[in-house]
């Protein structure tokens, strides 16, 4: 075989896809690298619950494996699943959806989100989404292929999504409202009135709508209403849910999508094709969680309740001006009186006093001059966090 040269093959990255070089790291995962790097951090970092997941579960997840259940399942899920999953919505949210066809079981509602958008979008579609909002977002709406269109939120409407700041975003090209609530990073959700008020603007617009609510089960004003049961909305949404935080199952990797029977066979598609399907075992568990976990959820959200509520009140009186959260495990307190960048606070208290939380900035510029605190961690160390936080202030 003859060598035509000896040169060292040196451009790989222009050969690489633009999207996918051009993305930037998860801002999340980049600051804690920092983290990584130090002992004894007490951390208001990671967004995952602190409770190992409920033992019925585990039991049932351990005993389909002694069973010999090590195989695939069908692309879409166990049927078994799907069914538990429709039940389930309906007796919590009223809202129906048929398991055979309009359920589709997915590893973690990440997943969810990258097939929707991909069934969803062809080059150069509009996704209209929330700011500050969940670092995935974005760079998997450019992905896609898709031009990622923000709706700025602010603190003084608790960020959320309004008509006025919907309509400053929406142009010719949109084509999808991507939701989430309760929100990653601020906690923020919708009350029915409001939701009606989206609804109109979509109806308006003509969009479809991707709704991510993996916090649905940690909403603590109000019964938390999907968007798909608002009337008129079932057959434009894709609603997406999962196991992660509401049981505890951050590792399993289990969620699921709902919506028209179209969309989501679309999904199946590209799902067959790139993961064939969710790992049994943890179906297994999920369908699990569904039948025998539901009590142990409500004593999490209970428990996430309380400690919501000494966190708020301790930042509130350390002078970081922090909104109520109405669901999800974060708060997302203003930082701005302390004349420090959002990365700069942060990288700085980590330094100073071993307390890890995440700058705003790694949410969109919106969140800029604000920090996301995740309170599912034990009342101790809130409790050591908040006094190192007030000291570190203090010295400021």
């Amino acid at each position: 075989m003859q060598i035509i040269n000896n040169h060292k093959f040196s451009d790989l990255n222009n050969r690489l896809a633009k999207s996918v070089v051009e993305m930037p790291p998860s801002g999340i995962r980049e600051f804690f690298d920092l983290v990584a790097q130090r002992e004894d951090i007490v951390t208001l970092g990671v967004g995952e619950p602190d409770f190992v997941t409920p033992q019925s579960i585990i039991d049932n997840a351990i005993e389909s494996l002694r069973n010999g259940f090590t195989y695939y399942s069908g692309n879409q899920g166990f049927l078994s699943l799907r069914e538990a999953i429709a039940q389930y919505l309906e007796e919590l949210y009223q809202v129906k959806y048929n398991p055979k066809d309009e359920i589709i079981v997915t590893v973690g509602v990440s997943e969810a989100v990258d097939l929707a958008l991909r069934a969803a979008i062809n080059p150069g579609d509009g996704v209209l989404y929330g700011s500050p909002g969940y670092v995935s977002y974005s760079p998997l709406i450019r992905v896609a292929g898709g031009v990622a269109q923000k709706i700025s939120t602010s603190a003084d409407k608790a960020f959320k999504m309004d008509y006025s700041a919907m309509n400053l975003a929406v142009d010719e090209k949109s084509k999808i409202l991507f939701l989430n609530y309760p929100s990653n990073p601020t906690g923020a959700s919708y009350t029915k009135e409001e939701l009606l008020n989206i609804a109109s603007f979509v109806q308006e617009k003509n969009l479809i709508v991707i709704s991510d609510e993996i916090y649905s089960e940690l909403s603590y004003n109000d019964n938390h209403i999907p968007f798909s049961a608002i009337d008129g909305m079932k057959e434009r949404t894709v609603l997406m849910g999962g196991f992660s935080k509401g049981f505890a199952m951050t590792g399993w990797r289990i969620g699921y999508a709902a919506g028209p029977k179209e969309w989501i066979y679309a999904m199946l598609k590209i799902h067959q094709y790139s993961m064939l399907c969710a790992p049994t075992i943890a179906q297994f568990g999920a369908e699990a969680a569904l039948k025998y976990a539901r009590a142990d959820a409500l004593k999490m959200r209970e428990s996430y309740k309380s400690r919501r509520d000494f966190i708020v009140k301790a930042f509130n009186e350390i002078g970081l001006k922090t909104i109520n959260p109405e669901g999800a495990f974060y708060i997302f307190p203003d930082i701005k009186s302390t004349g420090l960048d959002s990365y700069t606070f942060a990288k700085k208290l980590l330094n100073d006093e071993s307390v890890a939380v995440i700058p705003g900035s790694a949410f969109g510029s919106e969140g800029e001059g604000f920090i996301r605190c995740c309170y599912a961690t034990k009342m101790e160390d809130l409790q050591i966090s908040v006094e190192r936080i007030r000291r570190f202030i203090s010295r400021l």
